[in-house]
């Protein structure tokens, strides 16, 4: 069946889709940026790359570090990361609805033809 990749452009530079909310995902289920980035076969240098990039485009982190300390540090979202990842979701799932038929309709062609 064919699917959507939704991808949302906020500004000239910046934009965010389906990496980098699974990256912030990571982060909130791991608990730091390295763990998401091997989970996702990322490096931390890439995965924070890609963290600075929302910080710099919404202009206030996403993405809060503990540096250190007896745990050896990690990360948490901030409510604004949240933020994030629910709208896109929301997002995502409403254009996943509203396409459905058409979807449906494309695989429908591409049943037929392999049928021939």
């Amino acid at each position: 069946m064919p699917s959507l990749s939704l991808r949302i452009q906020l500004d000239p530079e910046g934009r965010i889709g389906p990496g980098k909310i699974a990256l912030l995902e990571n982060i909130a289920t791991h608990g730091s940026i390295s763990a998401a980035g091997r989970a996702m076969e990322m490096s931390y240098r890439r995965a924070w790359e890609l963290v600075e990039e929302l910080n710099v485009l919404f202009g206030k982190p996403v993405v809060e570090r503990q540096v250190g300390g007896r745990n050896g540090g990690g990360a948490q979202l901030t409510p604004l990361g949240e933020a994030l990842i629910l709208r896109f979701r929301a997002v995502e799932q409403a254009a996943t609805e509203a396409a459905a038929t058409h979807l449906a309709a494309l695989q429908a062609e591409i049943d037929r033809s392999e049928r021939g």
